[in-house]
C-alpha cells in the first residue's frame, strides 16, 4: 500500500527549536517548549538539546534569522544530532530547505502530534481520523527529502523531468487515498449518529468530560463509573470517546463520555478530522471540565480548553469545573488556596484516592435535577404502549394498579413531559375519618 511519509529508523536524539515572538508574553516561549519536549518523550526520542530563539519578523526561507539557522545547522552537525524539532509551523517549503542544508530529518509540532496520535489509534473512526489529517498534512510536501521521492534528487533536464512526473503521479494516489478515507470516515460517522440516536430515544442525561490532555480525564471516569479505561500519565492516552453510566444518589442514571484532550496549537486540520470525535461535548447536556491542579500552567490550560469549545460551538454549556490531583499539594499550598478563592463554586478531587467524588457526583446530580421533573401518570389499562415506553426510559419511582388504569411517579426528562400530558394525574389527599 502507498505510503505518503517513510518513516525512518528510530533517531536516537533531537534538537528543539522553541521561537519567543514579540506578541508572546515574556517565557511562553520556554514554557511551549516544555510541553513540546513531553510531546517528544512520548514518541521515545531522547532530547539532545533545546534552544528559544527570538524572533520579530518571519524569515520565508528558514522561519528564523538566517544567522541563527546557520548556528543550529553547525551544532547539528558537530553533535550528530538526527531530528530538528520546531515548536513552531515550518511551510513545506521552509521544511525542505531545512532538510537540504542539514542533512536531517526536520519536522515541527504539528508531525510530532500526527504521530502521537497515530501511534495511540485503536478505533477504526480514529485511525481513518488521523489516517486524514496526515495525508491532508503530507500532499503539499511530497518534495521534501523525508519522503518515498528521497531516492528523486533530479540532476539533469530528463530527470527533472521524470521526479516532476512522478511527483504528479504520487500527487494524484494521495488525492484518492483522501477521497476514499472521507468516504470510509463518512460511513464510520454515520453509524456513529445512528447509535447516538439511539441514545436520544432513551433520554438519558449525558455530560462530556473534558480538559487539557493528560488532566486526568480518563482516571475521573473510572473513578466515577468504576469502568477501567486506559488511563496512562502520558499526553494524548486517549483518543477513542468512551462512554459509561453511572447511578447518581437521586436513582437517576447519567451517561459520562471521556473525549481527547486538548492542546495549545492543536492542528486545525486535526480539530476537523477529530470533529465527529468531539461531537459528545457539543451534544452532552453538560460539561466536566477537568484541570490538573499540580500543573504550574493550569491557568492557560482552562483558556486554551474554553477556546477549542468556543470553536466547536459548545462554550455556552453549563460546566462543572474540576480541579483534579489535589492530593499532590499539602494543605498550605499557595495555588490550591488561590484557586478555592478564584473558583469558589469548583470542584477539588483526586481521582486516585477518590477524594471529592461524591461532591462531584453531587453536582452532577444537580445538572441533571434541572432538566428533570417529577410527575404522576394515570394510565388507561388500554395503553400499555405507554407503560412499555416508560419502562424503557428507566424513569419509573412508583407503580400502583388503580380500578381506572395504572397509576405511575416518575422522573421524566424535559423533554418527554409534553408527550405525557393527557395522562397527567393528581390524587386527591386522604381523608381521615
Amino acid at each position: 500500500m502507498f505510503e505518503v511519509k517513510e518513516k525512518p529508523r528510530q533517531v536516537e536524539n533531537a534538537l528543539l527549536i522553541g521561537i519567543q515572538r514579540t506578541h508572546m508574553e515574556p517565557g511562553d516561549g520556554e514554557n511551549l517548549l516544555d510541553e513540546l519536549t513531553e510531546l517528544v518523550e512520548t514518541l521515545d526520542i531522547e532530547v539532545g538539546g533545546r534552544r528559544v530563539i527570538p524572533l520579530r519578523q518571519p524569515n520565508p526561507h528558514y522561519l528564523i534569522g538566517k544567522g541563527k539557522a546557520v548556528e543550529i545547522i553547525e551544532e547539528v552537525k558537530a553533535r550528530k544530532i538526527e531530528l530538528i524539532v520546531f515548536d513552531d509551523d515550518l511551510s513545506p517549503a521552509q521544511q525542505r530547505n531545512w532538510e537540504n542544508e542539514s542533512g536531517v530529518c526536520v519536522i515541527d509540532r504539528q508531525e510530532i502530534i500526527l504521530d502521537i496520535f497515530m501511534k495511540r489509534a485503536t478505533t477504526r473512526e480514529a485511525k481513518l481520523q488521523v489516517t486524514l489529517a496526515q495525508l491532508n498534512y503530507s500532499l503539499p510536501r511530497l518534495k521534501r527529502a523525508w519522503t518515498h521521492l528521497s531516492r528523486q534528487h533530479g540532476g539533469g533536464t530528463l530527470m527533472r523531468g521524470q521526479g516532476e512526473t512522478q511527483l504528479e503521479a504520487d500527487r494524484r494516489m494521495v488525492q484518492d487515498r483522501i477521497a476514499r478515507v472521507r468516504r470510509d470516515l463518512a460511513t464510520v460517522i454515520k453509524q456513529r449518529g445512528i447509535q447516538r440516536q439511539k441514545r436520544l430515544k432513551k433520554p438519558v442525561p449525558t455530560a462530556a468530560i473534558v480538559g487539557y490532555t493528560n488532566a486526568g480525564k480518563s482516571s475521573l471516569l473510572n473513578a466515577i463509573t468504576g469502568a477501567s479505561v486506559a488511563a496512562e500519565d502520558k499526553l494524548f492516552a486517549t483518543l477513542d470517546p468512551t462512554t459509561r453510566q453511572c447511578q447518581l444518589a437521586t436513582g437517576q442514571k447519567l451517561l459520562l463520555s471521556d473525549t481527547v484532550g486538548f492542546l495549545r496549537r492543536l492542528p486545525h486540520n486535526l480539530v476537523d478530522a477529530f470533529h465527529a470525535t468531539l461531537e459528545e461535548a457539543v451534544l452532552s447536556d453538560f460539561l466536566v471540565h477537568v484541570l490538573d491542579l499540580s500543573n504550574p500552567e493550569v491557568e492557560q490550560h482552562h483558556g486554551t480548553t474554553m477556546e477549542v469549545l468556543n470553536s466547536l460551538g459548545a462554550h455556552e454549556k453549563r460546566i462543572i469545573t474540576v480541579f483534579n490531583k489535589v492530593d499532590r499539594c499539602a494543605n498550605g499550598d499557595f495555588r490550591l488556596n488561590a484557586l478555592r478563592l478564584q473558583a469558589p463554586n469548583a470542584c477539588f478531587v483526586s481521582a486516585r484516592s477518590g477524594l471529592g467524588i461524591e461532591e462531584l457526583l453531587e453536582k452532577c446530580a444537580a445538572m441533571v435535577s434541572d432538566d428533570i421533573v417529577e410527575i404522576s401518570l394515570l394510565i388507561p389499562h388500554d395503553r400499555y404502549d405507554v407503560i412499555n415506553k416508560l419502562h424503557q426510559l428507566d424513569c419509573i419511582q412508583l407503580k400502583e394498579v388503580e380500578a381506572e388504569g395504572v397509576f405511575l411517579q416518575c422522573l421524566l426528562p424535559v423533554q418527554i413531559r409534553n408527550q405525557m400530558k393527557e395522562f397527567e394525574y393528581h390524587r386527591e389527599p386522604a381523608v381521615a375519618v
